[in-house]
């Protein structure tokens, strides 16, 4: 098998950092990273570009990282979409087809979507993925894939995420000023779930759980099928400021207090452990107890999990999901929040690290929960690609044979008239 010569780059704007990941697919249909640049993020405000200019100076600095490390000129790349705006809702399409003798085909699946995307939204707001769930063919459910079968009557039932219109149009447009191209418009929280879960997971049942700087995403998998979205505008960086405000230290100190002594469980922490903080400008270091710490960062974790709860119950699948909850994030990487988790929900908890679809021999850098939803936005870059190839073959077939139908139709009338006998 050959080396595929695509490559395809990924970018994450986040609210703490912007990734650009950029990588192509080995032999063995894992994905090589060839590089990764990454930048702090000042322009993103809880998963929303709050500042242009300043996000198109992130990004740039993260793609020209990106392109020094990997060698490769990158012009196009997909984007991940995150933010409060962000809603979901179900709804069943119905197209009905003209003969019995056709087999469904993928044309038939794209005009349903494309009647999905008409749908009439509030003022403000589009539709960014719409998403089958299960197709029903003549009143026969739960088909998974419908192309091949006889049927007059084809539905499906569809989970659609909508966004604001402003907040897509403001990543377009920081895209377009740092001089590169969008293929496509991601939820970060479907990309995140691509690198992170594997196949039986969401077979099992599973949520994903993508706790980033500034908000908190949601994706609930059940049957192989994307059943619950959500985004909570709560993250890293609200525990952050509780630390901030709780010990009265600049946001700088407070943020690597968090990384380095932080814990998701009070409990687990000494009573006398003490960590020392210099003072600003001559004034006296500030000591603060490890525990009051854990207690803080404790108080404002377990209010996340208690959002992530709701929507899990909400969804109505909290009895189906077998294979529980998996953690993924920068958040994801406090120490003890996996228990943390567990012993909020009752659910069976892990730490789920984007090395699901990597080639080996990748950086320590990569396989890091924070940059699951930059690899991502990669995988579904290569999904994208695979799709539109079986397309272009799949129009090519038809028409050929539409082609050759009116060949043989020439032919046999051609034929017939020769055979004629004259007298007649």
């Amino acid at each position: 098998m050959e080396q595929s010569s695509e490559i395809v780059a990924g970018l994450d704007i986040g609210t703490t950092k912007v990734a650009c990941i950029v990588g192509r697919k080995n032999e063995y249909g894992k994905i090589e990273i060839l590089g990764m640049g990454k930048s702090e993020s000042v322009g993103v405000n809880r998963g929303v570009v709050a500042n242009i200019e300043k996000t198109v100076h992130a990004i740039r600095a993260a793609v020209d990282e990106c392109e020094s490390k990997s060698g490769v000129d990158i012009r196009n790349v997909n984007v991940g979409i995150a933010g409060q705006h962000i809603k979901s809702l179900q709804h069943r399409g119905i197209r009905t087809r003209n003969s019995l003798d056709n087999e469904i085909g993928q044309e038939d699946i794209d005009l349903l979507i494309e009647d999905m995307y008409k749908l009439v939204m509030l003022p403000g707001e589009e539709i960014i993925h719409v998403l089958p769930q299960e197709y029903i063919v003549d009143n026969e459910q739960g088909i998974k894939d419908p192309i091949g079968m006889s049927g007059m009557r084809l539905e499906a039932n569809f989970h659609i995420i909508t966004g604001q219109i402003a907040a897509a149009k403001n990543i377009y447009r920081c895209i377009d000023k740092a001089g590169l191209e969008v293929n496509q418009l991601i939820l970060e929280p479907l990309a995140s779930a691509e690198a992170v879960l594997s196949e039986e997971e969401k077979e099992a049942g599973v949520v994903l759980v993508d706790i980033g700087g500034g908000t908190t995403d949601i994706a609930m998998f059940q049957d192989g099928i994307i059943r619950h979205t959500a985004v909570i505008p709560f993250g890293g960086n609200a525990i952050t400021e509780d630390i901030k405000e709780g010990c009265t230290i600049i946001k700088h100190q407070a943020e690597l207090l968090k990384m380095k002594f932080g814990s998701a469980l009070a409990s687990e922490s000494q009573e006398n452990e003490i960590v020392s903080i210099p003072g600003l400008r001559g004034r006296e270091p500030k000591e603060i107890s490890v525990k009051n710490l854990a207690h803080i960062i404790q108080a404002r974790m377990e209010e996340i999990i208690e959002h992530v709860y709701y929507e899990i119950k909400n969804s109505g699948f909290e009895k189906k999901l077998i294979a529980g909850i998996v953690l993924t994030g920068g958040g994801s990487q406090l120490k003890h929040i996996s228990q943390l988790v567990e012993y909020v929900t009752g659910m069976d908890t892990r730490i789920g690290y984007p090395n699901e679809h990597l080639a080996k021999g990748n950086s320590e850098d990569i396989t890091s929960p924070m940059y699951a939803t930059g690899v991502g936005l990669t995988i579904k870059g290569f999904q994208y690609i695979a799709k539109e190839k079986t397309k272009k073959q799949s129009i090519a077939t038809h028409s050929i044979k539409k082609g050759g139908k009116w060949f043989d139709n020439i032919m046999n009338k051609t034929k017939n008239w020769f055979e004629e006998d004259p007298d007649e």
